[in-house]
């Protein structure tokens, strides 16, 4: 049986998440169990070393987690995440992908991989949610 479509309600609700808007991600894609993210770099996400601060890597790749585990309209919130950070970025663009590994009723496990303008690795992030019953968005029937 195939899942249901993510809701435009829901896409929308991902894409006005404040502290996304702050840093300039921009949902890109969001399927059932999916999402993609990404972000312009700025010079204000470097760090005191020149390079893009490893905390907006990690938000980035938190963001594409919390679309593709929310994509269901179960609320879920993270219980974990590891991040492994591979190489600097290259300047310009950064994109977030994730994909649910595995969905049981109360939990679900997903794998982000986040990448540069060039195509490189620049992270992995392993994470976890719990999920609630509740919806996210009430969607008409």
């Amino acid at each position: 049986m195939r899942e249901p479509a993510v809701p435009p309600e829901l896409v929308e609700r991902f894409g006005a998440d404040p502290f996304g808007r702050l840093l300039g991600v921009r949902v890109e894609e969001v399927r059932p169990g999916y999402a993609r993210v990404s972000l312009e770099l700025r010079p204000e996400h470097r760090n005191f070393h020149g390079v893009v601060h490893g905390g907006l890597v990690f938000s980035l790749a938190d963001c594409a987690f919390a679309a593709a585990s929310n994509s269901h309209n179960r609320r879920a919130v993270a219980i974990s995440a590891t991040i492994h950070f591979l190489r600097a970025p290259a300047p310009g663009r950064l994109e977030a992908e994730c994909a649910e590994e595995h969905r049981s009723r109360s939990l679900g496990s997903y794998r982000v991989g986040v990448r540069d303008g060039d195509g490189r690795l620049v992270a992995t992030m392993q994470a976890l949610v719990y999920r609630g019953e509740e919806p996210v968005v009430a969607v008409p029937p």
